[in-house]
Protein backbone atom coordinates (compact mmCIF):
# COMPACT_ATOMS: atom_id res chain seq x y z
CA UNK A 1 0.00 0.00 0.00
CA UNK A 2 1.50 3.33 -1.01
CA UNK A 3 -1.22 5.84 -0.08
CA UNK A 4 0.22 8.84 1.73
CA UNK A 5 -1.58 9.69 4.97
CA UNK A 6 -1.72 12.30 7.68
CA UNK A 7 -1.80 11.92 11.46
CA UNK A 8 -5.59 11.81 11.78
CA UNK A 9 -5.88 9.21 9.02
CA UNK A 10 -3.20 7.09 10.68
CA UNK A 11 -4.97 7.20 14.05
CA UNK A 12 -8.31 6.29 12.49
CA UNK A 13 -6.85 3.49 10.39
CA UNK A 14 -4.89 1.90 13.23
CA UNK A 15 -7.86 2.08 15.59
CA UNK A 16 -10.07 0.56 12.92
CA UNK A 17 -7.95 -2.49 12.12
CA UNK A 18 -6.73 -3.36 15.63
CA UNK A 19 -9.95 -4.91 16.97
CA UNK A 20 -12.07 -6.79 14.45
CA UNK A 21 -15.34 -7.27 16.26
CA UNK A 22 -17.67 -10.22 16.11
CA UNK A 23 -18.68 -13.21 18.20
CA UNK A 24 -15.46 -14.67 19.69
CA UNK A 25 -14.94 -18.12 18.21
CA UNK A 26 -11.34 -18.65 17.11
CA UNK A 27 -8.19 -19.89 18.85
CA UNK A 28 -4.65 -20.09 17.51
CA UNK A 29 -1.20 -20.72 18.96
CA UNK A 30 2.33 -19.83 17.96
CA UNK A 31 4.98 -22.05 19.54
CA UNK A 32 8.57 -20.83 19.60
CA UNK A 33 11.22 -23.38 20.45
CA UNK A 34 14.94 -23.24 21.09
CA UNK A 35 16.75 -25.89 19.05
CA UNK A 36 19.69 -27.84 20.38
CA UNK A 37 21.92 -30.79 19.66
CA UNK A 38 20.36 -33.89 21.24
CA UNK A 39 23.70 -35.00 22.63
CA UNK A 40 25.12 -31.65 23.74
CA UNK A 41 22.79 -28.88 24.88
CA UNK A 42 25.62 -26.33 24.93
CA UNK A 43 26.75 -26.92 21.34
CA UNK A 44 26.05 -24.35 18.66
CA UNK A 45 23.62 -25.56 15.99
CA UNK A 46 24.74 -24.09 12.66
CA UNK A 47 21.94 -22.64 10.59
CA UNK A 48 22.90 -24.93 7.69
CA UNK A 49 22.31 -27.98 9.88
CA UNK A 50 18.94 -26.67 11.02
CA UNK A 51 17.82 -25.80 7.50
CA UNK A 52 18.87 -29.24 6.31
CA UNK A 53 16.85 -30.86 9.08
CA UNK A 54 13.77 -28.86 8.13
CA UNK A 55 14.20 -29.45 4.39
CA UNK A 56 11.85 -32.48 4.28
CA UNK A 57 9.06 -30.20 5.53
CA UNK A 58 9.95 -27.24 3.29
CA UNK A 59 7.88 -28.39 0.28
CA UNK A 60 4.83 -28.15 2.54
CA UNK A 61 3.97 -24.45 2.54
CA UNK A 62 1.34 -25.56 5.05
CA UNK A 63 1.83 -28.65 7.19
CA UNK A 64 -0.83 -31.39 6.98
CA UNK A 65 -2.82 -29.93 9.87
CA UNK A 66 -2.49 -26.28 8.87
CA UNK A 67 0.64 -25.22 10.76
CA UNK A 68 3.48 -23.18 9.28
CA UNK A 69 7.15 -23.27 10.28
CA UNK A 70 9.36 -20.18 10.35
CA UNK A 71 12.75 -19.34 11.81
CA UNK A 72 13.54 -16.59 14.28
CA UNK A 73 16.77 -14.53 14.19
CA UNK A 74 18.68 -16.74 16.63
CA UNK A 75 17.65 -20.01 14.99
CA UNK A 76 14.54 -20.57 17.10
CA UNK A 77 11.86 -22.54 15.28
CA UNK A 78 8.29 -21.26 15.36
CA UNK A 79 5.24 -23.38 14.59
CA UNK A 80 2.14 -21.26 13.95
CA UNK A 81 -1.27 -22.88 13.85
CA UNK A 82 -4.15 -21.74 11.73
CA UNK A 83 -7.09 -20.28 13.66
CA UNK A 84 -9.64 -22.91 14.63
CA UNK A 85 -13.20 -22.56 15.87
CA UNK A 86 -12.51 -24.98 18.73
CA UNK A 87 -9.60 -24.80 21.21
CA UNK A 88 -9.54 -28.59 21.28
CA UNK A 89 -9.21 -28.78 17.51
CA UNK A 90 -6.47 -26.16 17.59
CA UNK A 91 -4.47 -28.15 20.15
CA UNK A 92 -5.02 -31.48 18.42
CA UNK A 93 -3.97 -30.24 15.00
CA UNK A 94 -1.01 -28.26 16.31
CA UNK A 95 0.12 -31.30 18.28
CA UNK A 96 0.04 -33.41 15.13
CA UNK A 97 2.12 -30.86 13.19
CA UNK A 98 4.51 -30.53 16.13
CA UNK A 99 5.08 -34.29 16.01
CA UNK A 100 6.22 -33.94 12.37
CA UNK A 101 8.57 -31.11 13.33
CA UNK A 102 10.06 -33.09 16.21
CA UNK A 103 10.54 -36.15 14.01
CA UNK A 104 12.33 -34.15 11.30
CA UNK A 105 14.68 -32.62 13.86
CA UNK A 106 15.30 -35.96 15.58
CA UNK A 107 16.43 -37.48 12.26
CA UNK A 108 19.18 -34.83 12.25
CA UNK A 109 20.15 -35.34 15.90
CA UNK A 110 18.34 -32.19 17.00
CA UNK A 111 15.51 -31.49 19.42
CA UNK A 112 13.31 -28.62 20.53
CA UNK A 113 13.81 -27.27 24.04
CA UNK A 114 11.01 -25.55 25.93
CA UNK A 115 12.68 -22.71 27.81
CA UNK A 116 11.78 -19.04 27.73
CA UNK A 117 15.44 -18.02 27.49
CA UNK A 118 18.42 -20.01 26.23
CA UNK A 119 20.06 -21.08 29.52
CA UNK A 120 23.55 -22.00 28.34
CA UNK A 121 24.61 -20.47 25.04
CA UNK A 122 24.84 -16.92 23.76
CA UNK A 123 23.44 -17.46 20.26
CA UNK A 124 24.50 -15.40 17.29
CA UNK A 125 22.06 -14.00 14.75
CA UNK A 126 21.64 -16.46 11.90
CA UNK A 127 19.17 -14.56 9.72
CA UNK A 128 20.64 -11.75 7.64
CA UNK A 129 17.62 -9.66 6.72
CA UNK A 130 17.30 -5.85 6.64
CA UNK A 131 14.56 -5.92 9.28
CA UNK A 132 16.73 -7.75 11.79
CA UNK A 133 19.75 -5.58 11.13
CA UNK A 134 17.64 -2.49 11.78
CA UNK A 135 16.17 -4.04 14.92
CA UNK A 136 19.61 -4.72 16.35
CA UNK A 137 20.79 -1.21 15.56
CA UNK A 138 17.70 0.26 17.23
CA UNK A 139 17.84 -1.85 20.39
CA UNK A 140 21.63 -1.63 20.74
CA UNK A 141 21.17 2.03 21.73
CA UNK A 142 19.83 0.82 25.09
CA UNK A 143 21.98 -2.18 25.92
CA UNK A 144 22.09 -5.91 25.14
CA UNK A 145 18.42 -6.61 25.69
CA UNK A 146 17.30 -6.46 22.07
CA UNK A 147 19.91 -8.96 20.97
CA UNK A 148 18.95 -11.30 23.81
CA UNK A 149 15.30 -11.05 22.84
CA UNK A 150 15.91 -11.67 19.15
CA UNK A 151 18.44 -14.46 19.49
CA UNK A 152 17.73 -16.30 22.72
CA UNK A 153 14.06 -16.13 23.75
CA UNK A 154 11.12 -18.41 23.06
CA UNK A 155 7.46 -18.14 23.98
CA UNK A 156 3.99 -19.57 23.64
CA UNK A 157 1.62 -17.11 22.01
CA UNK A 158 -2.09 -17.69 22.39
CA UNK A 159 -4.32 -15.92 19.87
CA UNK A 160 -8.01 -15.25 20.52
CA UNK A 161 -10.72 -13.19 18.86
CA UNK A 162 -11.04 -9.61 20.08
CA UNK A 163 -14.74 -10.03 20.82
CA UNK A 164 -17.94 -8.33 19.82
CA UNK A 165 -18.95 -4.67 20.23
CA UNK A 166 -21.10 -5.22 23.32
CA UNK A 167 -20.39 -4.28 26.92
CA UNK A 168 -20.84 -7.89 27.97
CA UNK A 169 -18.18 -10.49 28.79
CA UNK A 170 -18.00 -11.29 25.07
CA UNK A 171 -17.14 -7.69 24.18
CA UNK A 172 -13.70 -6.57 23.11
CA UNK A 173 -13.41 -3.98 25.88
CA UNK A 174 -14.09 -6.55 28.58
CA UNK A 175 -11.82 -9.17 26.99
CA UNK A 176 -9.00 -6.62 26.55
CA UNK A 177 -9.20 -5.69 30.25
CA UNK A 178 -9.51 -9.30 31.42
CA UNK A 179 -6.49 -10.43 29.42
CA UNK A 180 -4.41 -7.62 30.93
CA UNK A 181 -5.56 -8.76 34.38
CA UNK A 182 -4.54 -12.31 33.50
CA UNK A 183 -1.20 -11.27 32.00
CA UNK A 184 0.81 -11.18 35.25
CA UNK A 185 -0.84 -14.43 36.36
CA UNK A 186 0.27 -16.13 33.14
CA UNK A 187 3.81 -14.80 33.52
CA UNK A 188 4.05 -16.05 37.11
CA UNK A 189 2.38 -19.43 36.61
CA UNK A 190 4.41 -20.36 33.53
CA UNK A 191 7.73 -18.65 34.33
CA UNK A 192 10.40 -20.90 32.83
CA UNK A 193 13.56 -18.89 32.22
CA UNK A 194 15.59 -18.39 35.41
CA UNK A 195 19.03 -18.93 33.83
CA UNK A 196 21.35 -17.06 31.47
CA UNK A 197 24.79 -18.39 30.58
CA UNK A 198 24.26 -21.18 33.09
CA UNK A 199 23.63 -18.95 36.08
CA UNK A 200 20.51 -17.70 37.90
CA UNK A 201 19.50 -14.19 36.93
CA UNK A 202 17.35 -13.43 39.97
CA UNK A 203 14.21 -13.52 37.79
CA UNK A 204 12.00 -16.59 37.34
CA UNK A 205 10.98 -15.27 33.92
CA UNK A 206 14.20 -13.75 32.66
CA UNK A 207 12.60 -13.62 29.24
CA UNK A 208 10.05 -11.15 30.56
CA UNK A 209 12.83 -9.25 32.32
CA UNK A 210 14.55 -8.86 28.96
CA UNK A 211 11.37 -7.38 27.50
CA UNK A 212 11.03 -5.09 30.52
CA UNK A 213 14.51 -3.66 29.97
CA UNK A 214 13.88 -2.91 26.31
CA UNK A 215 12.12 0.04 24.74
CA UNK A 216 9.13 0.74 27.10
CA UNK A 217 7.19 2.53 24.39
CA UNK A 218 6.83 -0.68 22.39
CA UNK A 219 7.04 -3.46 25.02
CA UNK A 220 4.82 -2.31 27.91
CA UNK A 221 1.02 -2.35 27.82
CA UNK A 222 -0.69 0.79 26.49
CA UNK A 223 -1.83 3.24 29.13
CA UNK A 224 -5.61 2.77 29.61
CA UNK A 225 -7.37 5.66 27.94
CA UNK A 226 -11.04 5.00 27.45
CA UNK A 227 -11.68 2.76 24.47
CA UNK A 228 -8.82 0.26 23.81
CA UNK A 229 -8.90 1.19 20.12
CA UNK A 230 -8.00 4.80 20.89
CA UNK A 231 -5.38 3.82 23.48
CA UNK A 232 -3.73 1.43 21.02
CA UNK A 233 -3.69 3.94 18.15
CA UNK A 234 -2.04 6.58 20.34
CA UNK A 235 0.46 4.02 21.63
CA UNK A 236 1.34 3.07 18.06
CA UNK A 237 1.87 6.67 16.95
CA UNK A 238 4.06 7.47 19.95
CA UNK A 239 6.27 4.37 19.60
CA UNK A 240 9.68 4.79 18.02
CA UNK A 241 10.09 3.83 14.37
CA UNK A 242 12.24 0.73 14.43
CA UNK A 243 13.08 0.49 10.76
CA UNK A 244 12.56 2.34 7.49
CA UNK A 245 12.06 0.04 4.53
CA UNK A 246 14.37 0.95 1.69
CA UNK A 247 15.36 -0.66 -1.62
CA UNK A 248 18.34 -3.03 -1.43
CA UNK A 249 21.16 -2.72 -0.63
CA UNK A 250 20.35 0.29 1.59
CA UNK A 251 20.02 -0.55 5.31
CA UNK A 252 16.69 -0.13 7.04
CA UNK A 253 18.14 1.62 10.09
CA UNK A 254 15.89 4.38 11.44
CA UNK A 255 17.24 7.61 12.96
CA UNK A 256 17.07 7.95 16.77
CA UNK A 257 14.09 9.60 18.43
CA UNK A 258 11.80 9.15 15.44
CA UNK A 259 8.25 8.20 16.37
CA UNK A 260 5.54 7.44 13.86
CA UNK A 261 3.80 10.60 15.02
CA UNK A 262 6.85 12.80 14.35
CA UNK A 263 7.33 11.13 10.98
CA UNK A 264 3.72 11.89 10.09
CA UNK A 265 4.27 15.49 11.17
CA UNK A 266 7.12 15.91 8.72
CA UNK A 267 10.34 14.82 10.44
CA UNK A 268 13.12 15.02 7.81
CA UNK A 269 13.70 11.32 7.17
CA UNK A 270 13.01 11.11 3.47
CA UNK A 271 9.61 10.37 1.92
CA UNK A 272 6.59 10.80 4.23
CA UNK A 273 5.02 7.61 5.60
CA UNK A 274 2.36 5.77 3.67
CA UNK A 275 -0.45 3.56 4.90
CA UNK A 276 1.80 0.60 4.23
CA UNK A 277 4.54 2.12 6.41
CA UNK A 278 2.07 2.61 9.27
CA UNK A 279 0.87 -0.97 9.02
CA UNK A 280 4.43 -2.29 8.92
CA UNK A 281 5.24 -0.21 12.00
CA UNK A 282 2.53 -2.14 13.87
CA UNK A 283 4.46 -5.38 13.29
CA UNK A 284 7.39 -3.92 15.23
CA UNK A 285 5.39 -3.26 18.41
CA UNK A 286 5.68 -5.94 21.09
CA UNK A 287 3.42 -5.28 24.10
CA UNK A 288 2.32 -8.26 26.21
CA UNK A 289 -1.05 -8.25 24.42
CA UNK A 290 -0.96 -7.08 20.83
CA UNK A 291 -4.16 -6.33 18.92
CA UNK A 292 -3.86 -7.48 15.32
CA UNK A 293 -7.55 -7.67 14.57
CA UNK A 294 -7.41 -10.54 17.04
CA UNK A 295 -5.58 -10.44 20.41
CA UNK A 296 -2.13 -11.99 20.60
CA UNK A 297 -0.86 -12.94 24.07
CA UNK A 298 2.92 -12.64 24.08
CA UNK A 299 3.92 -12.92 27.75
CA UNK A 300 4.10 -16.69 28.28
CA UNK A 301 7.47 -18.48 28.45
CA UNK A 302 7.96 -21.58 26.31
CA UNK A 303 7.21 -24.80 28.21
CA UNK A 304 8.78 -28.24 28.29
CA UNK A 305 7.39 -31.20 26.38
CA UNK A 306 3.63 -30.92 25.82
CA UNK A 307 2.93 -28.46 28.63
CA UNK A 308 2.47 -25.84 25.88
CA UNK A 309 -1.16 -26.99 25.81
CA UNK A 310 -1.80 -25.80 29.37
CA UNK A 311 -1.63 -22.00 28.92
CA UNK A 312 -3.81 -22.28 25.82
CA UNK A 313 -6.37 -24.33 27.75
CA UNK A 314 -6.25 -21.93 30.69
CA UNK A 315 -6.74 -18.81 28.58
CA UNK A 316 -9.55 -20.15 26.43
CA UNK A 317 -11.38 -21.73 29.37
CA UNK A 318 -11.34 -18.41 31.22
CA UNK A 319 -12.46 -16.41 28.18
CA UNK A 320 -14.92 -18.55 26.28
CA UNK A 321 -17.67 -18.91 28.88
CA UNK A 322 -19.12 -15.53 29.95
CA UNK A 323 -19.80 -16.64 33.55
CA UNK A 324 -16.25 -17.97 33.91
CA UNK A 325 -14.85 -14.79 32.36
CA UNK A 326 -16.71 -12.63 34.86
CA UNK A 327 -15.49 -14.84 37.72
CA UNK A 328 -11.89 -14.55 36.47
CA UNK A 329 -12.34 -10.78 36.29
CA UNK A 330 -13.38 -10.76 39.95
CA UNK A 331 -10.60 -13.13 40.96
CA UNK A 332 -7.93 -10.85 39.50
CA UNK A 333 -9.28 -7.69 41.13
CA UNK A 334 -6.62 -7.76 43.90
CA UNK A 335 -3.90 -7.20 41.28
CA UNK A 336 -5.35 -3.94 39.98
CA UNK A 337 -5.17 -1.63 42.98
CA UNK A 338 -8.68 -0.47 42.18
CA UNK A 339 -7.92 0.30 38.53
CA UNK A 340 -9.19 -1.61 35.52
CA UNK A 341 -5.85 -3.33 34.83
CA UNK A 342 -2.75 -4.10 36.93
CA UNK A 343 0.04 -1.51 37.13
CA UNK A 344 3.39 -2.29 35.51
CA UNK A 345 4.91 -3.06 38.92
CA UNK A 346 2.68 -6.16 39.15
CA UNK A 347 3.98 -7.43 35.81
CA UNK A 348 7.54 -7.01 37.13
CA UNK A 349 6.72 -8.84 40.37
CA UNK A 350 5.29 -11.70 38.35
CA UNK A 351 8.44 -12.01 36.27
CA UNK A 352 10.81 -11.74 39.21
CA UNK A 353 9.02 -13.71 41.93
CA UNK A 354 6.54 -15.93 40.14
CA UNK A 355 4.03 -17.54 42.48
CA UNK A 356 6.14 -16.73 45.53
CA UNK A 357 4.14 -13.50 45.42
CA UNK A 358 1.06 -14.16 47.62
CA UNK A 359 -1.39 -12.09 45.58
CA UNK A 360 -0.35 -13.72 42.31
CA UNK A 361 -0.48 -17.16 43.90
CA UNK A 362 -4.04 -16.62 45.12
CA UNK A 363 -5.16 -15.36 41.70
CA UNK A 364 -3.41 -18.21 39.88
CA UNK A 365 -5.04 -20.85 42.09
CA UNK A 366 -8.46 -19.30 41.57
CA UNK A 367 -7.94 -19.09 37.81
CA UNK A 368 -6.81 -22.70 37.47
CA UNK A 369 -9.80 -23.84 39.53
CA UNK A 370 -12.19 -21.79 37.39
CA UNK A 371 -10.63 -23.12 34.20
CA UNK A 372 -10.73 -26.72 35.41
CA UNK A 373 -14.43 -26.43 36.23
CA UNK A 374 -15.14 -24.82 32.85
CA UNK A 375 -13.31 -27.59 30.97
CA UNK A 376 -15.28 -30.25 32.83
CA UNK A 377 -18.58 -28.45 32.30
CA UNK A 378 -18.02 -28.09 28.54
CA UNK A 379 -16.99 -31.71 28.04
CA UNK A 380 -13.36 -31.06 27.09
CA UNK A 381 -11.62 -34.39 26.39
CA UNK A 382 -10.33 -36.02 29.60
CA UNK A 383 -6.67 -35.99 28.54
CA UNK A 384 -6.73 -32.21 28.15
CA UNK A 385 -8.56 -31.75 31.44
CA UNK A 386 -5.90 -33.93 33.05
CA UNK A 387 -3.09 -31.91 31.47
CA UNK A 388 -4.33 -28.74 33.15
CA UNK A 389 -5.02 -30.51 36.46
CA UNK A 390 -1.61 -32.22 36.42
CA UNK A 391 0.17 -28.91 35.86
CA UNK A 392 -1.82 -27.31 38.68
CA UNK A 393 -0.96 -30.13 41.09
CA UNK A 394 2.72 -30.04 40.22
CA UNK A 395 3.14 -26.27 40.18
CA UNK A 396 0.31 -23.84 40.89
CA UNK A 397 -1.25 -25.56 43.90
CA UNK A 398 2.22 -25.76 45.47
CA UNK A 399 3.16 -22.15 44.73
CA UNK A 400 5.72 -23.23 42.14
CA UNK A 401 6.39 -22.64 38.45
CA UNK A 402 8.58 -24.52 35.94
CA UNK A 403 11.51 -22.17 36.67
CA UNK A 404 11.73 -23.72 40.13
CA UNK A 405 12.55 -27.07 38.49
CA UNK A 406 15.35 -25.43 36.50
CA UNK A 407 16.85 -23.89 39.64
CA UNK A 408 16.62 -27.15 41.60
CA UNK A 409 18.32 -29.02 38.78
CA UNK A 410 21.12 -26.47 38.80
CA UNK A 411 21.63 -26.88 42.55
CA UNK A 412 21.56 -30.68 42.55
CA UNK A 413 22.92 -31.71 39.15
CA UNK A 414 26.13 -31.27 37.15
CA UNK A 415 26.77 -27.82 35.76
CA UNK A 416 27.11 -27.88 31.94
CA UNK A 417 30.49 -27.00 30.47
CA UNK A 418 29.90 -23.49 29.15
CA UNK A 419 33.28 -23.15 27.48
CA UNK A 420 32.48 -25.31 24.46
CA UNK A 421 30.29 -24.38 21.52
CA UNK A 422 29.41 -20.95 22.81
CA UNK A 423 28.80 -18.31 20.13
CA UNK A 424 30.33 -15.04 21.31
Amino acid sequence: MSTRLDEYEALSHIAGIAFKTGPPRHTGVELEWLVRDSGDPTATVPIERLESALAPLAPLAELPHGGRITLEPGGQVELSSRPETSPVRCLRETGADLALLRAALADAGLEVAGYGLEPYRTPGRVLDQPRYGAMEAYFDRNGPWGRMMMRATASIQVNVDAGDDSDEATGYRFRWALLHRLGPVLIAAFANSPLWQGRPTGWLSSRQAVWAHMDPGRTRPPVPDGDPRTAWARYALDAGVLCLRRPAPAPWTAPPELSLRSWLRGAPTGPPPTLGDAEYHLTTLFPPIRPRGWLELRMIDAQQDDDWTVPALLVTALLDDPDTARAAHRATEPLTGGADVPPWTVWLRAARDGLADPALLACARDCFALAGAALERTGTPPDLQQALARFARRYTDRGRCPADDRLEALRTGPVPDLTEGVSR
